[in-house]
């Protein structure tokens, strides 16, 4: 899995504890999604996508393919 919430929130000009303010959530939690060291639930991932104004799909993307479960 990749995310792409660095690189959204920096475009937007903001800083992880503004991000967090607009989300309601930590700065911590922020830094965790960031690092890839927590997945946000689905309400958030939406949340963080409607913010961004991208689809959630191209917020996080899954490199997972059929071919891996085989």
């Amino acid at each position: 899995m990749e995310n792409r919430v660095k690189a959204n929130r920096e475009g937007m000009g903001w800083s992880q504890g503004e991000l967090a303010r607009r989300l309601g959530v930590s700065r911590q939690t922020i830094n965790a999604v960031e690092t890839d060291k927590y997945d946000p639930s689905l309400p958030l991932a939406l949340r963080m996508a409607k913010l961004f104004a991208v689809p959630v799909d191209q917020l996080f993307i899954d490199h997972w393919t059929a071919e891996d479960s085989k």
